[in-house]
């Protein structure tokens, strides 16, 4: 998050008109309706398939160019600008929120080693692409190397972000904090590849099977250790509402929270949707994964409340043996690459959702 900074009388009256704009939006009639079809949907009892287009990739095309000029002012412009443009430019199923969301500002020491980054960029400068200098060149032996996870909040900072936004525009969208720090963070296969590449994690698969299977449970640990720290300290947040709970997905259900949570008020991970995926396997045989990523994943997946799997890779080849059995299961990606067929007669009443990602070519 930017450093609150003094912004300028006419950034402040423009972000409160943006503010009002999006008030105005979220107040609309179509937004509970909305809503309601998201928890019927979720609740498996929906009548229609509903929409989702993820601008994150191309939001620099859809935004306007920032009026605002101080960091800070030109942050909140483009939170307020990305509901905005949504609903009227894209028109799917997303819900405007009556509220303006803030983030914990967590950190996390993953590895306890640096992993050098190179960026590529456009003739504009943008980034368009990037290559991870892999610290982990030889697993077994640089496999002691890794660290145990280390985590952090800056309360401080968080609460004197909110009271600078809320200054803003508090009056008019309140200001609450979330939590998105788990939101893609449970892909142990997508840090292997970080640490150490494809092509080295699919020949350690074959030729260092115990230094592949301490990995996982590093990573694993790694993972949960993480959730339950958040716990402990009070800062997991429920995303079973307007919060994004899966690829492309949203957590409107009232299945969650627990029990637990209306009796103490704290969230647990009991409490939450888990997002998880395993994209860089694709290459492997089923047989494979089941023996490296799905005992791992299970665990992963165990302490929380509902599950959701996947996102570009195709699931057909080990849903019956292995993602058809993930604790809590209630959403699967079904991709551009996968036996669209197939999956839809093996999801046919299983109480898991066919989550369709088509492809975008003709878009």
């Amino acid at each position: 998050m930017p450093t609150p900074s003094r912004i300028m009388p006419e950034e402040r009256h423009y972000l409160r008109e943006l503010a009002k704009r999006q008030l105005d939006y979220a107040n609309h009639p179509i937004m509970a309706e909305r809503t309601a079809l998201w928890y019927r949907h979720n609740a498996l009892q929906g009548e229609r398939p509903l929409i989702v287009m993820e601008m994150d990739t191309f939001e620099g095309d859809m935004l306007p160019t920032p009026r605002c000029t101080s960091p800070a002012a030109i942050q909140i412009e483009r939170n307020l600008l990305r509901h905005i443009v949504n609903y009227e430019e894209i028109g799917d199923d997303k819900v405007v929120p009556a509220t303006y969301t803030v983030y914990w500002d967590i950190d996390i020491d993953e590895f306890g080693i640096e992993i050098p980054t190179e960026h590529g960029v456009d003739a504009s400068g943008r980034t368009v692409g990037y290559h991870w200098q892999h610290p982990i060149r030889n697993l077994r032996e640089d496999f002691q190397r890794l660290k145990p996870a280390t985590f952090s909040v800056d309360r401080e900072a968080t609460f004197t972000w909110k009271s600078f936004v809320e200054d803003i525009l508090g009056d008019v969208l309140p200001v609450e904090i979330k939590n998105a720090s788990l939101r893609w963070h449970a892909t142990p296969c997508a840090k292997i590849v970080q640490l150490m590449g494809l092509e080295a994690m699919m020949i350690a698969m074959i030729d260092e099977p115990d230094a592949m299977h301490a990995l996982f449970a590093y990573l694993r640990d790694s993972i949960l250790g993480f959730a339950k720290w958040q716990e402990r300290e009070g800062l997991l947040t429920l995303n079973n509402g307007n919060d994004y709970a899966g690829a492309g997905s949203y957590g409107f259900t009232h299945e969650l929270p627990t029990d637990n949570y209306y009796r103490t008020g704290h969230v647990t991970t009991a409490d939450l949707w888990l997002n998880i995926n395993s994209q860089e396997t694709v290459s492997i045989s089923p047989r494979m994964y089941g023996r490296y990523v799905y005992p791992y994943y299970c665990e992963i997946a165990e302490p929380f409340g509902l599950t959701y799997y996947g996102c570009c890779e195709p699931v057909h080849d080990i849903w019956e043996k292995y993602v058809s059995k993930l604790p809590h299961l209630r959403k699967v990606s079904i991709s551009a690459w996968c036996n669209e067929d197939y999956m839809g007669e093996a999801l046919r009443g299983s109480g898991v959702i066919y989550s369709r990602k088509p492809s975008p070519n003709f878009v």
